[in-house]
């Protein structure tokens, strides 16, 4: 009886074992099967600001659709070079509007479907199609102006002309041709000569070789104008309006411009990468990217400025961001193919012209 007793034993602790593999497998199975499910968004974005991106974004949208969201991060020239090279691993790309008809004009961005993204219904109407009506809306709008510092600068900046001021000799720097900035200093260089540059670039390449003249400096960072307006080496530079909080933490009484003739838009546009196999879910992201809550919790840390029309925003919220119809409605807006089929000439002809004058 001892012995039957034991072997009884020993089956039913065999099969207690048995069951509990069985139980184990069908667990490991599962949690398999749920992290094949949870899918991965590949995203090419901005490096800076990455942590209030993570918080206002990304974070929240992994939580809400199970997704795990990858980041390849750079500037607009090192990620659009990648993307030529492989667009395999990419699902969606932001860049400045710039570069992103670039990217559309060299075949790397899906065409769109808008109706899976309504809420590009509730953007301005500058942010809805700025690269035609098949491709990525903007996400978030910034200006370009000039930022001075008035304990430097006795008379009030107010207009892309006062550059030209004989007074202002050796206390400027301005975007190179290269910078993103670049092409808005000739077509504001071109309307102070009085002419449309599409007509006649020649008297706009004279005006900006006058700058050269008057001791302006040209930089290719944006980071060193910084340096230089901090250090007090320069007192005006151009800028962005999202520039300009971190601007004023080195000097504080520095003063944003919108001159009198506008200012420019610039545009952060985000866009599908050709190939992906997630467009829906890419088209879910761009939707919840352009919601009136996420807009807001940026505008809200100062990160962009929003696009969508639904934001509302008190006095100090809006503070230092482009905010409201009449401000966006100002903005002047350029030609993008025109820019990118004239970038090559005008790269060439800036060195010969423009940057041998200043290195001399």
């Amino acid at each position: 009886m001892k012995k039957l007793g034991k072997k009884i034993g020993s089956i039913i602790l065999a099969s207690l074992v048995l069951t509990l593999g069985l139980s184990g497998c069908q667990t490991k199975d599962k949690q398999t099967v749920n992290n094949e499910e949870r899918k991965t968004l590949t995203i090419s974005t901005f490096g800076s600001f990455e942590d209030m991106y993570r918080k206002n974004i990304f974070d929240p949208f992994e939580k809400k659709h199970n997704v795990k969201i990858v980041l390849e991060l750079g500037n607009n020239s090192e990620r659009i070079k990648k993307l030529r090279t492989d667009t395999d691993k990419v699902d969606i790309a932001f860049f400045t509007d710039y570069y992103a008809m670039q990217a559309i004009e060299d075949g790397l961005f899906e065409k769109m479907n808008r109706e899976n993204i309504p809420n590009i219904n509730k953007l301005y109407d500058i942010a809805k199609e700025p690269l035609g009506k098949d491709y990525g809306p903007a996400y978030a709008i910034s200006s370009y102006g000039l930022i001075y510092n008035p304990d430097k600068i006795e008379e009030p900046i107010t207009s892309w002309g006062d550059l030209w001021k004989p007074e202002l000799k050796g206390k400027i720097a301005l975007s190179d041709i290269t910078v993103a900035g670049g092409p808005f200093i000739l077509m504001a260089a071109a309307e102070q000569a009085g002419v449309d540059i599409k007509k006649d670039e020649d008297k706009a390449f004279e005006k900006v070789k006058e700058l050269t003249e008057n001791g302006l400096k040209f930089h290719e960072k944006t980071s060193e104008a910084m340096n230089m307006f901090s250090l007090g080496d320069i007192a005006l530079m151009d800028s962005y309006s999202y520039e300009v909080e971190f601007t004023k933490e080195n000097v504080p009484n520095a003063k944003w411009v919108n001159p009198k003739e506008g200012s420019y838009a610039l545009l952060e546009t985000v866009n599908i990468v050709k190939g992906t196999k997630n467009k829906e879910l890419a088209e879910e992201f761009i939707n919840w990217l352009l919601s009136e809550d996420v807009q807001k919790a940026q505008a809200v840390d100062k990160v962009e400025s929003p696009v969508n029309k639904d934001v509302k925003l008190t006095e100090e919220q809006a503070k230092d961001i482009v905010y409201g119809k009449e401000i966006i409605k100002n903005l002047k807006s350029v030609d993008l193919k025109y820019v990118n089929k004239s970038m090559d000439r005008w790269i060439e002809r800036w060195n010969k012209e423009i940057n041998n004058t200043t290195n001399n």
